[in-house]
């Protein structure tokens, strides 16, 4: 079973450490990566099954950030901000690499996260089964309903950050969720508050 331990690094403010980053704050920075840096890459891998050069984008993402610091917005969603840059970063690199067309968006990329429980988190036999073929659902979601379910239960975010994340208007993100929820609604009947216990006990 994972650690749930929360670390100082955790709780930090991000605004206060994004604030002081650009102020020139070099250790602001280096915990601003150490907080957000795993997610990234975890975020990263779910959109390119190339590890390395993911763990380079979210590097160069954040290269990015201590260079340009002193242009950076004042008041961005910090998470929200690093998740859209890898997304746009991957989107280039796959661009590069003739993987999709070449494109000003990101719509071709493929969502490879697969949505899944620790069983050992869940002790009634019941709820692992409703839990595991919940996840089956899920999974089988087209790869743009699956991603906005996972920016949105597992990441936090809210429908307009996930909207400019995948570069659509606000209503084309609610209906992302809507038609998500709904086609999970189709073929399951239990309660879908088990979707928070999947995000949580995710990682």
């Amino acid at each position: 079973m994972k650690s749930q331990t929360i670390t100082q690094v955790d709780v930090l403010d991000d605004s206060i450490l994004w604030n002081n980053l650009k102020a020139g704050d070099e250790k602001a920075f280096s915990l601003l990566f150490e907080k957000h840096y795993a997610h990234l890459v975890r975020y990263g891998n779910s959109l390119s099954p190339f590890a390395e050069k993911v763990q380079d984008c979210v590097q160069d993402v954040f290269t990015d950030v201590w260079i340009y610091r002193e242009s950076l917005n004042d008041s961005v969603v910090v998470k929200a901000y690093l998740l859209s840059s890898v997304r746009k970063r991957i989107a280039r690199l796959h661009e590069r690499d003739h993987i999709f067309r070449k494109t000003t968006s990101t719509d071709s990329i493929e969502f490879l996260f697969d949505f899944s429980v620790e069983h050992q988190l869940i002790a009634d036999e019941e709820t692992l089964g409703k839990v595991s073929h919940l996840n089956k659902l899920l999974n089988a979601l087209p790869g743009r309903q699956k991603e906005a379910l996972y920016l949105r239960y597992n990441e936090g975010l809210s429908v307009e950050q996930i909207a400019d994340m995948l570069d659509v208007n606000y209503q084309s993100a609610n209906n992302l969720l809507h038609r998500a929820l709904l086609n999970l609604r189709k073929e399951w009947k239990g309660n879908l508050s088990l979707l928070l216990l999947l995000s949580s006990s995710l990682f």
